[in-house]
C-alpha cells in the first residue's frame, strides 16, 4: 500500500499490477448464493474437458459419511480393525510395513469396503486414499469423508487418480475455507467437478496409469533392496557373523563388572549388546577395534541460526543414510559440517540415522559431527557404513537414556567400539557403498520421472 507523506502537497505512486494486467472476472449474483469469496468462483473458469463434467455427489452409491471421532489405541491383533487416519496415508496410499492403531469400540457405520475413497476434509485438506486392501477390517477417522461410488457409473480408481491432477488441486485451493486449519465440508466435496469418460475409456485410462504405478514400485523396491543389502555386504567383508537377536527380558551381570564400568542401567549389559562386542573381539587380527573418539574428532563449530544445506534428523533416512525430501526447518544454534564429515544421530538411536556429508552445510545439534582424524587410516565412507551396521545398532539400542526423548550420552558415543579393517577392505566397502547408492538413486530418478510423465498423461487425456 502506498504511504502518503505528511508534508504539504503529498505525492505518491502506485506500483503496476503484476505483468501489467489486473486479475479480474465477474459472475452473476445468482451464482454467488452459497459462497461469496472470489477465489471459490475462479476455479469454475479453469476446468475444461472433452468429456462431460459432472459432480462427485452424483456418482455415489450411498451418502458420503464422516468418520469416527474416537481416540486411537495401540493395535495388538489382526482381528482389530485398522484405524485409517489422514496421517497414515501419503500421496499414493499407505507405505508397506506401516504400524496401524485401532479403536476401543469401532462402529459398523465407519467400516471401509474395498475401493472406498477417503477425502481429507481438514488439515491436509483434499488429500485422498483409495482402500485397496480389504484383507483386514478397517475403519476411518473423523477428519476424513468416505465416498462409495456406483461402479456402474464410475471406477473408484478413476476418481482416485483424478484427485492427483493439477486440475483437482486448483479446485481444492479455490474451495477450501482459509482458517487456522483449512477445510472443505461434505457438501462441497459432493459438488467437486470431475470429467466423466465412458466406462470403457475409464478402464483404458486407469489401466495405463496402473502399469506405470507398478513399474515405479518395482524400481523403488529394487533401489531399496540394493541399499538394504549393504549391511550384509559390510559384515561379510569384515568377516563378522551378523549378531543374533536376543529378546531376553531377564539376565544377570557381576557386581564387579558394573562397578568397574560405573554403569548400573540394566540394558547396558543386555546379552545382545555384549554379543556384538564379543563378535568384534573374536575377529581381532587383521581387524582392529578402537573407541570412536580415538579415530574421529567431534566437530563443534556452532552458528546461531540455520544456513545453507541445513539437515535435521528428518532429512536422513533410517538405515540407508540417504537424504529425504522432508520439509523440516529450524531456528536456533546449529553445528556446521564439511564434505566428508559423518553425521551421527544421537536422538532415538534405533532410528539409525547416519549420513556421510556430500557437501558443506549445517545440521541439528541432535547430530554428532564426526571428522576422521587420519583419512589415510580411516575412510569416511567406511566409517558411515560401519556405524549403520547391525553390529553397531546392537550396541546403541541398549545404551539409550531418557523416556520421552531417548538418546545416547556423549560419553557412550565417544566410546563406541569401531571395527577398523585394512585399507583394502575399507576401499572395497566404500566402493560398493558408492556403487549401490549411485544405482539406487538412478532407479529412484527413473521411477519418479516415469511416474510424473504417467500422471501428466492421465491429466492430458482427461482434461486436455
Amino acid at each position: 500500500m502506498a504511504r502518503i507523506p505528511a508534508e504539504p502537497r503529498p505525492f505518491f505512486s502506485l506500483s503496476p499490477a503484476q505483468a501489467g494486467q489486473a486479475n479480474c472476472f465477474a459472475i452473476r449474483r445468482s451464482d454467488a448464493s452459497e459462497r461469496f469469496d472470489a477465489r471459490h468462483h475462479a476455479v469454475k473458469e479453469t476446468l475444461r474437458s472433452s468429456f462431460p463434467v459432472v459432480s462427485l455427489g452424483g456418482l455415489t452409491s450411498v451418502e458420503p459419511a464422516y468418520g469416527s471421532s474416537q481416540r486411537a489405541v495401540p493395535r495388538t491383533s489382526a482381528t482389530q480393525p485398522r484405524y485409517i487416519r489422514i496421517t497414515d496415508f501419503g500421496d499414493d496410499g499407505i507405505e508397506p510395513g506401516h504400524e496401524y492403531v485401532t479403536l476401543d469400540a469401532p462402529e459398523r457405520k465407519h467400516e471401509l469396503e474395498l475401493n472406498d475413497v477417503l477425502f481429507a476434509r481438514t488439515g491436509s485438506v483434499g488429500k485422498t486414499y483409495l482402500h485397496e486392501d480389504a484383507s483386514e477390517p478397517a475403519v476411518f477417522a473423523g477428519y476424513c469423508i468416505r465416498f462409495r461410488f456406483d461402479e456402474a457409473k464410475v471406477l473408484p480408481e478413476f476418481v482416485y487418480w483424478w484427485t492427483k491432477t493439477d486440475a483437482y488441486a486448483r479446485w481444492v485451493n479455490a474451495v477450501q475455507r482459509p482458517s487456522v486449519q483449512a477445510n472443505i465440508n461434505k457438501e462441497e466435496f459432493k459438488r467437486c467437478p470431475i470429467p466423466l469418460p465412458s466406462l470403457d475409456e475409464q478402464r483404458r485410462i486407469v489401466s495405463a496409469i496402473t502399469v506405470a504405478r507398478a513399474e515405479r514400485k518395482a524400481k523403488l523396491a529394487e533401489a531399496d533392496a540394493l541399499l538394504a543389502g549393504l549391511d550384509d555386504f559390510v559384515l561379510d567383508a569384515l568377516g563378522i557373523a551378523p549378531p543374533e537377536a536376543d529378546n531376553r527380558r531377564v539376565f544377570a551381570v557381576r557386581l564387579g563388572e558394573s562397578l568397574s564400568r560405573k554403569r548400573l542401567n540394566a540394558d547396558y549389559y543386555h546379552p545382545e549388546r555384549l554379543a556384538a562386542l564379543r563378535s568384534l573381539a573374536a575377529n581381532e587380527g587383521e581387524l582392529s577395534v578402537a573407541p570412536l573418539e580415538d579415530v574421529a574428532d567431534f566437530a563443534r563449530d556452532k552458528i546461531e541460526s540455520p544456513a545453507e544445506n541445513y539437515l535435521s534428523l528428518a532429512h536422513v533416512a533410517s538405515h540407508t543414510g540417504e537424504l529425504t525430501d522432508a520439509d523440516d526447518t529450524a531456528s536456533g544454534a546449529c553445528w556446521t559440517y564439511e564434505e566428508g564429515d559423518v553425521l551421527y544421530g544421537r536422538l532415538r538411536p534405533y532410528l539409525n540415522k547416519v549420513y556421510r556429508a556430500e557437501m558443506d552445510g549445517c545440521c541439528s545439534t541432535e547430530f554428532h559431527v564426526l571428522r576422521v582424524k587420519d583419512a589415510n587410516a580411516l575412510l569416511p565412507d567406511y566409517l558411515a557404513a560401519a556405524l549403520r551396521s547391525r553390529l553397531m545398532l546392537a550396541q546403541t539400542v541398549h545404551m539409550m537414556t531418557g523416556n520421552t526423548h531417548p538418546r545416547l550420552t556423549d560419553d557412550d558415543v565417544h566410546n563406541l567400539t569401531i571395527p577398523i579393517p585394512p585399507m583394502r577392505t575399507q576401499l572395497r566397502i566404500a566402493a560398493e557403498t558408492q556403487r549401490r547408492r549411485a544405482e539406487a538413486r538412478r532407479l529412484r530418478a527413473d521411477a519418479e520421472a516415469g511416474w510424473v510423465a504417467a500422471r501428466a498423461g492421465f491429466e492430458a487425456v482427461v482434461v486436455g
